[in-house]
């Protein structure tokens, strides 16, 4: 698996594969979230310049998943990890996860965090296969309360979510 760090030029290719991945979300009721319209060209470019962006490439060098990742409060914060259905449960969500964790050692974060639907199955439910942990809302730092309220304000609130956590 050919993990590297993505190129400017495959910025749309990242909102091609989130457009793809989120159609599952139609499947299990929730059309908003499918509908929902990836991150503009100029934050994805934002991830590339903080060099906390990467892919999954395919035997061609072309993208097939990706995770973008912000600086949380001490630690690193999944942002968004897609996988083009073409390519899903291979792992490759995983290893990018597994990637993160890496890097976030290497600067010497603590821990990873997330934000994630509840009661969907290759969401919470697969977060804690990889590692991480339900946060109590009452453990929420600073930073995770303005995301989780960011996220309200967007209506994603309209299903559980919830924060969590991967020691490192």
């Amino acid at each position: 698996m050919n993990i590297r760090a993505v190129r400017l030029d495959e910025l749309p290719v990242l909102q091609d594969i989130e457009r793809a991945a989120g159609q599952s979300f139609r499947d299990i009721g929730m059309p908003e979230i499918a509908e929902d319209e990836p991150l503009p060209l100029d934050e994805l470019a934002r991830y590339h310049d903080a060099g906390l962006a990467w892919i999954v490439a395919d035997d061609t060098d072309a993208p097939v998943a990706y995770l973008i990742a912000d600086r949380v409060d001490g630690n690193l914060h999944v942002e968004q990890v897609s996988v083009h259905p073409d390519s899903a449960r291979r792992g490759i969500g995983r290893s990018l996860l597994d990637h993160l964790a890496a890097h976030a050692t290497s600067e010497g974060a603590p821990a990873l965090t997330l934000t994630t639907f509840t009661q969907v199955p290759w969401n919470a439910p697969y977060y804690a296969r990889c590692g991480f942990q339900l946060m109590d809302d009452r453990t929420l730092t600073p930073g995770l309360r303005k995301i989780r309220d960011r996220e309200a304000a967007h209506g994603l609130d309209r299903w559980p979510r919830a924060c969590m956590r991967r020691a490192l």
